[in-house]
């Protein structure tokens, strides 16, 4: 138990509360209680464990002694009991975009909706268009949502399978039988959702790794196995395929098996120009080829060596370009996880955060980044906890406290004081130039209008661009993946506007976004527009969503020199002052 853990138990219960028409204070309490719990600034859990609860603001007697159930037991019977009363399913409705609590509450009340099914029923029978707070458009909208929904049914966001693959990846390089071992497919390329997991094994023993396979902790069902390849069903219902070969073999399974399809067939159209047949096991001499045998091939890199090309990461196997750069050795070193310094884009329990000022600021340190910035939201993110002009005023004050206290314990390490500011319909900003002109840099994002025209939201965006105060773009298009499509924007008239201007974009990895879009980076990369690497951190954990980004700066054809945060403190904290100083 943690305290997001103790949060989301009493969040959930003030759902299911206001669905059975409960007191609305008492539903009020129990999310007052989630509040608390996740912002208090000492050891909660402990202290839910221990009892000591009594005294903390918005924790009455009745959620003490619940609180100190769960921490203790990881169980709550109360909550038990109160979800055994509604189906399974209603939780579903919530993943609706656009269906929040109370229309939740009505659709169920009214109508009996609780699933997705039964609502898909009732709109298409026009009976959710009847409802009061409804209509027709919003009916519209939810079906929308769930068609949405059911064609993406069937993926997985990269942030999604990234334990199961590399905790399963460990288990079969930990069995005695295993060579080698290898995640391949599109998660292995970096494509930010898949549709299932291929893994590669060599071995003598092929069996005996299958076996392994198929008896792993969180296989829900074996769908096949066999000799040489296994399939099964993970418990949140990922498919996850093995494949065993020879260790001669490994090189060709593994660039196989790591695809693209389209990289795949111009790779087997260079081996056969050349006199050689290449499939999914070994590259062999076409019959009456006059060319040299092929030698065994220790690796991926000898392969491609052997075919007249540079290595080709597997991030830009897309056919995209590689292979042309690969044969004139033209393609970029790519940036590499270390490479990375520090990052902007996060935020503070003063907004919507889960972690104090001082907190994120020792998960960075303890990360081994030499600075970290704060932007929390704006006054028009109401919805966040925004921060007014006097709470921002106040931040910047408290992150100027810290880094004195940093600079006198000789430290590395320095807070950057900036903020998500809102670029609202019209693109004028959520501040005033004067308060934005006290900060260490801006993020400027869209969070709300998001219906304009692509004309009228390009407009809105490269107005926030010639902002002199905007240092960076955050979240470019708003998608959502999985579950919110992009609004419409002309992406290189953005890309055109920050060459023009100097903004930054950000590539903001937080593995629901991963925004702006791998496939634009190129183009931005050719304009000279700079990236900056953020993980939009809600929490300190949430810093770890790095990795995500650097895998789709990687697929971009990112270099370290166009990322920004991978400049030491000293050249970030130039270029930052260059910015305001020029704005």
């Amino acid at each position: 138990m943690n305290r997001e853990d103790l949060a989301d138990t009493l969040e959930n219960i003030a759902l299911l509360l206001e669905l059975k028409g409960e007191n609305p204070f008492k539903v009020r309490a129990y999310r007052a209680g989630a509040e608390t719990v996740m912002h208090y600034p000492g050891d909660i859990v402990e202290m839910a464990k221990d009892g000591e609860l009594e005294g903390i603001k918005g924790i009455g007697d009745a959620l003490q002694q619940k609180l100190h159930e769960l921490a203790s037991t990881g169980k709550l019977e109360y909550w038990e009991k109160l979800r055994a009363e509604f189906p399974e399913t209603i939780f579903e409705l919530f993943d609706i975009q656009g269906v929040g609590p109370k229309k939740v509450k009505a659709l169920y009340e009214e109508l009996g909706i609780d699933s997705i099914a039964s609502l898909k029923a009732a709109c298409e029978k026009g009976e959710v268009a009847g409802l009061s707070g409804f209509g027709k458009k919003s009916e519209e909208k939810i079906m929308e949502a769930i068609a949405f929904r059911e064609t993406n049914a069937d993926r997985f966001r990269l942030g999604d399978v990234a334990d199961p693959a590399h905790r399963i990846l460990e288990s079969l390089k930990s069995h005695p039988d295993c060579l080698r071992a290898e995640v391949g497919g599109s998660f292995r390329r970096g494509k930010e959702t898949v549709h299932d997991l291929d893994f590669l094994v060599a071995t003598k023993n092929p069996q005996a790794l299958m076996d392994h396979f198929v008896a792993m902790e969180g296989v829900k069902d074996v769908i096949a196995h066999g000799k040489t390849k296994s399939s099964v069903r993970l418990d949140n219902g990922l498919q996850c395929d093995l494949r065993a070969v020879a260790n001669d073999e490994w090189a060709c399974a593994l660039m196989y098996f790591t695809g693209s399809k389209e990289h795949n067939v111009v790779i087997r159209g260079r081996a056969n120009d050349r006199g050689y047949t290449l499939n999914e096991y070994r590259l062999a001499l076409k019959e009456g080829s006059e060319a040299k045998a092929p030698p065994k091939f220790a690796d991926e890199k000898d392969l491609y060596d052997f075919l007249g090309l540079d290595y080709i990461p597997p991030e830009l196997r897309e056919n995209g370009g590689e292979i042309e750069a690969a044969e004139s050795g033209d393609l970029p070193r790519l940036i590499e996880l270390e490479n990375l310094r520090g990052t902007f884009h996060n935020h503070t329990t003063e907004s919507d955060g889960r972690n104090t000022l001082e907190e994120m600021a020792d998960a960075a340190r303890d990360l081994g980044l030499q600075y970290l910035g704060i932007a929390d939201h704006s006054k028009s993110s109401f919805q966040a906890n925004g921060l007014d002009e006097e709470r921002l005023r106040s931040q910047i004050e408290a992150i100027r406290k810290l880094n004195a206290g940093y600079e006198d314990e000789g430290e590395n390490f320095r807070l950057f004081a900036g903020n998500e500011v809102d670029i609202l319909k019209d693109g004028s900003l959520d501040f005033d130039a004067d308060l934005m002109g006290k900060l260490d840099y801006v993020v400027a994002s869209v969070h709300n209008v998001m219906t304009l025209s692509e004309k009228e939201m390009t407009k809105r965006l490269i107005k926030a661009i010639e902002s002199p105060q905007v240092t960076m773009l955050g979240h470019l298009t708003g998608r959502l993946l999985l579950q919110r499509e992009p609004y419409a924007v002309n992406v290189p008239a953005i890309i055109d506007a920050c060459a023009e201007t100097g903004t930054w974009i950000e590539l903001n990895c937080n593995p629901w976004r991963l925004d702006m879009d791998w496939r634009w980076w190129k183009l931005a990369r050719e304009k000279g527009v700079k990236c900056v690497i953020n993980p939009d951190a809600h929490r300190t954990e949430n810093l770890q969503f790095l990795w995500y980004g650097i895998k789709i700066a990687r697929k971009g054809w990112l270099t370290r020199d166009d990322v920004m945060n991978c400049l030491p403190l000293d050249e970030i904290s130039e270029a930052l002052a260059w910015k305001r100083e020029n704005a």
